[in-house]
């Protein structure tokens, strides 16, 4: 496991990566373990929601799979983008109006969606959050003869 990579990686990926894994962390907590309705859990919701913001719109600055794409250099991952957006704004919705189970489902579309599958998609090959992990080796099969 390197650092090197986030270190010289392009502003956007740094924010990106800093507001995610303590988003992870938060998003967890909350839904694992956290007392629901309790100060903490809201105050530690509104954290979570703003930390998934700042990630999401990172992740609209981050070009470097697809640098060419027609979409402006997104690529599907950059589908999150708007789901997970979609989704604070849901759970803050659900949250103010106190509708509990539209809260409870957008918190865990974000949580699942913004964080899991799109996080688990961050660790494959060709991605920065790969080589930080597992190094510059981009797959366990050896490679066929040119």
């Amino acid at each position: 496991m390197t650092l090197a990579p986030l270190v010289n990686a392009p502003l956007a990926v740094q924010i990106h990566v800093a507001t995610v894994v303590p988003a992870f962390f938060i998003g967890t907590y909350l839904i694992f373990v956290s007392r629901k309705g309790a100060r903490h859990h809201r105050v530690l919701g509104y954290l979570y929601l703003t930390l998934m913001t700042v990630t999401a719109i990172a992740a609209l600055f981050v070009h470097s799979i697809m640098p060419n794409s027609p979409l402006f250099g997104l690529s599907p991952i950059h589908l999150f983008v708007p789901l997970t957006l979609f989704g604070v704004v849901g759970a803050l919705r659900g949250a103010w109006s106190h509708n509990v189970r539209q809260h409870k489902r957008a918190m865990l579309g974000v949580y699942i969606g913004g964080l899991l599958i799109a996080g688990s998609l961050a660790f494959f090959p060709g991605r920065i959050m790969h080589v930080v992990t597992f190094g510059e080796q981009t797959s366990a099969l050896p490679l066929p003869p040119h």
